[in-house]
C-alpha cells in the first residue's frame, strides 16, 4: 500500500466551487400537452378494459348492477 507523506496535503483552505445553477422546468407547449392528455387518457381507459390478475372490471360492473 502506497502512503502519501506529502506536507501540502490536504490544503488548508480548499477552493470552494460555486453550487450549480439549477435548469428552469420545461414548459410544454400546446402540441405536447395534448399527446400528453391523450396518452393519459388512454392509459386510463386501458386501466379499465384490460383485467389485472384475471378479473375483469366489466364483468364486476355488469354483476354489480344487475
Amino acid at each position: 500500500m502506497f502512503l502519501r507523506f506529502d506536507p501540502d496535503w490536504p490544503p488548508i483552505n480548499p477552493p470552494r466551487r460555486e453550487p450549480a445553477r439549477k435548469a428552469p422546468p420545461v414548459l410544454l407547449d400546446a402540441r405536447q400537452q395534448k399527446r400528453l392528455m391523450q396518452a393519459i387518457g388512454l392509459n386510463v381507459l386501458l386501466l379499465l378494459v384490460a383485467p389485472i390478475g384475471g378479473a375483469t372490471v366489466i364483468g364486476g360492473l355488469i354483476a354489480w348492477l344487475g
